[in-house]
């Protein structure tokens, strides 16, 4: 405890801070650990850790000691609600020399008997990462010392929690991405396909996505899209849009009444979400192509005899953004005849920061060949995949039809 009431030992925040020991222990372990040592130092009855979820804008209690009950009862806090909630809004440090309901959201807090609180926001660069505040039943009269070293300590933390979560994330997002691609095509003798997804190295895995089905009717759907964003957040909104387009395709074999319901549900239930997507039904009888697009980069047709070309499809606009189903979407149909390849894309394989698009689209026409889709995929990928590593995930779906 420190020598002088209401002063805080520097020397012990420093250490506790800076001890390696800390480093080895598992994430949760660790910052119970430190809040135990930044409670003496501070001479303080409680010390906590609240996370913050931007997807809900709110806080979650993640380590405390002092108010455990907070972690049983599953305490969670609005931006912008209560001592906490201020704390993550302004991202500036607060002092409270009252402690009741017209000042803290969470009656554990004046229940506890806590007279004074100091919290300071844990920031990771620009990110909000969450809030660390800790709080004296006594008369502690916190200074502007206290708030300095707090907000080292939450410094601290960022650090291992930033690390942490992208850790974590990283890993969630990659299962959830592996879990909704097709682990293997519809087996069949008149359609062949073969795929790749390569993630960007500077974004991580992203809502890049394809999927192909077969339906009730006989037609064979083909899907690919690519959710705006990158990260856990983007996959979560790639699955649900994957699941959503799956079901109204088993409503109605129109690809572009299938993509206006797809709009609607994103619009009312993703709000802040944005996705190109194509989609095409396949006659497998007939070998005939109903495509639509929404805002989606033109997949590449190669017919035997013939050549490859860009597919003329109007791209009208992308799930989620504006008033794409008030506008109407629009079918583009088209002859597969044997032989014929049609590759589909994600933008991530032809865009380059700071290069016009073009010659990339040239190179892909070029490297889209009436082959088998492998070969078809190896040779596109090897054309346009270079030494460099790609800065954005990568879709590629390559569909070939056969007698």
């Amino acid at each position: 405890m420190p020598e002088i009431p209401g002063s805080t030992d520097r020397v012990s925040v420093l250490e506790a801070i800076t001890d390696v020991g800390l480093r080895q222990l598992e994430l949760e372990e660790s910052l119970r650990a430190l809040l135990a040592r930044v409670r003496d130092a501070f001479g303080v009855d409680t010390a906590t850790i609240l996370l913050y979820d931007s997807a809900a804008e709110r806080l979650t209690v993640h380590a405390t000691v002092g108010l455990e009950e907070e972690i049983r009862h599953g305490v969670t806090i609005e931006l912008g609600a209560g001592f906490a909630g201020r704390v993550a809004a302004t991202r500036a440090p607060l002092l409270l020399d009252r402690v009741d309901r017209t000042t803290v959201a969470n009656p554990l807090l004046w229940r506890r008997g806590l007279r004074s609180l100091l919290g300071v926001p844990i920031l990771a660069r620009d990110d909000l990462v969450g809030v660390l505040h800790v709080g004296s039943t006594g008369d502690r009269a916190f200074t502007e010392g206290d708030t300095d070293l707090l907000r080292l300590v939450a410094d601290r933390v960022a650090l291992a929690i930033k690390a942490e979560l992208t850790s974590a994330e990283r890993a969630a997002t990659t299962a959830l991405q592996r879990s909704l691609l097709p682990t293997r095509f519809p087996d069949r003798d008149d359609l062949r396909f073969a795929a790749r997804y390569v993630p960007g190295t500077v974004t991580g895995v992203g809502g890049d996505w394809y999927d192909v089905f077969e339906l009730p009717t006989g037609l064979v759907g083909v899907a690919i899209g690519d959710v705006s964003g990158h990260g856990l957040a983007a996959a979560v909104v790639m699955g649900r849009l994957r699941s959503a387009l799956r079901a109204y395709a088993l409503e109605n074999d129109d690809p572009a009444e299938v993509l206006t319901k797809l709009h609607r549900k994103v619009s009312h239930f993703e709000k802040r979400s944005m996705a190109t997507v194509a989609y095409a039904v396949v006659d497998p009888v007939t070998r005939r192509v109903t495509l639509s697009s929404a805002g989606h980069p033109p997949p590449v047709i190669a017919v035997p005899g013939v050549g490859s070309a860009l597919v003329d499809v109007p791209p009208d606009t992308p799930v989620g953004l504006g008033l794409g189903a008030a506008r109407g979407r629009r079918n583009t149909v088209l002859d597969l005849p044997d032989g014929a390849v049609l590759a589909f894309y994600t933008d991530g394989l032809v865009e380059r920061r700071r290069e016009p698009i073009d010659p990339y689209l040239a190179r892909l026409v070029a490297a889209v060949e009436p082959d088998e889709p492998d070969a078809v995929c190896a040779q596109v990928m090897e054309a346009l995949v270079d030494q460099d590593a790609t800065q954005d995930d990568i879709a590629l779906l390559v569909m070939r039809s056969t007698s």
